[in-house]
């Protein structure tokens, strides 16, 4: 993916190029996700009292599900494991 640069970056000294790709790595949307469950697993342990470790906890299980289903969606996971038995011969 190129991104345009202005007009007048372009007709200096080398400034910049006619073209510029930067080099950010974007991270998977689930990586995201599972950033935002440790981030939920480290205010449950600061947390003070059950509540509010139980509703962290609970945050934590739903950012991990939640990537799940993003990794398949994006089609890292299959969706189901089917388990076809082989006829055995006789």
């Amino acid at each position: 993916m190129t991104c345009k640069v202005p007009r007048t970056l372009r007709s200096g000294k080398g400034i910049a190029t006619r073209e510029f790709r930067p080099h950010v790595f974007r991270m998977k949307q689930s990586d995201i996700f599972r950033d935002n469950a440790d981030n939920c697993l480290q205010l449950a342990e600061r947390a003070e009292g059950k509540p509010a470790y139980r509703r962290y906890s609970r945050m934590a299980d739903a950012w991990t599900a939640l990537a799940t289903e993003q990794d398949w969606l994006d089609g890292e996971i299959p969706p189901v494991t089917i388990h076809i038995p082989q006829k055995q011969d006789r």
